[in-house]
């Protein structure tokens, strides 16, 4: 009988269920996309890390996993290149170019021993000082093709090639010309070694640990599983706010829904109280529409990000979005406790009117 109660209620205002929903919705969706391009974007950067093909990295003294701010002397790569078991050793310089964005210096016949090579899907490799490879997704964002002209650094790059995407970076130029351009001669900022055989990346790790000290250095699975959001701060506490702004939209939508639907339905109301309703009985049909609402609204919420998800692919394909199923209860559980914080006011306002004050309300 009260959910017949509850639908009929729902039912009797549809203009106000639906916007009530999708306000609801809008909320998780919010929610999600956030989670699910910080997890597309981090994903993204693993999978292009393990493009490299190498097996361990090396990074500058002080500097955390992710930070491209910090560079060491190239004189090192030599160095590392001679060590036992290493096959291929090279660094590259990485340098932001604004939002995020960054441009990779790499020594090309070297990154080609390491990764297996370019696959190029239009042109072919440097041919002069100025010439930047892009990969197809840059390519596709900012229709760059070959021969084209791209600005960075305050100058014009010819775009030589057009390479499959996956490998490290989204643009390369020659690592020597960007030593040069950015002052930083002699200096990389990451580098790359290959070994004869993974197996021997525990020894080789630990035999660098010794003699470079204060330098971090990782194996490439242990850096993959590094790229975490808890392990990015300012990303865990972005998502913390977003998380906080969903339950206080969440909060003021039913608030204002409840609150309206109660002065609408005083009279209705009254009429229940006179028939023998009970406080608890008013405030458990108000609570009741409230959580079917919020149900709708966390089901159109998932829904959406598969727009979100389309909108982001096709209008900034640079960016990725995740689908992250782990996180719809999470996102319904935001949603259902800001939706009933909402209606609790509404709902015991509703249940402490007086029958007749509510008969006689117009």
């Amino acid at each position: 009988m009260v959910n017949k109660l509850v639908i009929a209620n729902l039912r009797h205002r549809p203009l106000r269920t639906i916007l009530s929903a999708v306000a609801i919705g809008v909320q998780v969706t919010m929610v999600l996309t956030l989670v699910g391009v910080s997890r597309g974007m981090l994903a993204d950067v693993a999978n292009r890390s393990k493009g490299t093909g190498a097996d361990i990295l090396v990074k500058p003294p002080g500097s955390s996993p992710f930070g491209f701010s910090t560079n060491f002397p190239e004189k090192i790569i030599p160095f590392l290149r001679k060590q036992k078991h290493v096959t291929v050793a090279t660094g590259t310089l990485v340098q932001p170019i604004g939002g995020l964005d960054s441009v990779t210096g790499i020594n090309l016949a070297e990154f080609n021993s390491l990764s297996g090579g370019f696959r190029y899907l239009e042109g072919g490799p440097f041919k002069g000082p100025y010439e930047i490879l892009v990969d197809e997704v840059y390519s596709r964002s900012n229709k760059k093709r070959e021969g084209d002209a791209v600005n960075i650094l305050g100058r014009d790059w010819r775009v030589s090639g057009v390479v499959e995407s996956g490998k490290l970076s989204r643009m390369f130029v020659q690592l020597a010309v960007l030593q040069d351009l950015t002052a930083n001669n002699g200096k990389v900022t990451v580098g790359y070694l290959k070994l004869d055989d993974p197996a021997n990346t525990k020894a080789v790790i630990v035999s660098l640990k010794s003699q470079l000290t204060g330098y971090p250095i990782y194996s490439m699975e242990e850096f993959v599983s590094l790229i975490s959001i808890n392990n990015v701060a300012m990303l865990k506490n972005f998502i913390a706010v977003i998380i906080t702004l969903g339950v206080l939209i969440g909060f003021l939508v039913v608030f204002l829904s409840m609150y309206t639907a109660v002065l609408e339905r005083t009279r209705e109301i009254g009429i229940l109280k006179a028939l023998g309703a009970s406080p608890m009985f008013i405030l458990g049909v108000l609570l009741r529409e409230t959580f079917v609402l919020a149900v709708i609204g966390s089901v159109l919420g998932i829904l959406f990000t598969y727009g979100t998800r389309l909108l982001i692919t096709t209008f900034v394909p640079t960016m990725s979005q995740a689908i992250v199923p782990e996180w719809w209860p999470i996102a319904a559980g935001i949603a259902l406790t800001g939706s009933m914080l909402g209606a609790i006011y509404p709902g015991l306002k509703a249940a402490r009117q007086d029958a007749i004050e509510a008969l006689t309300y117009d």
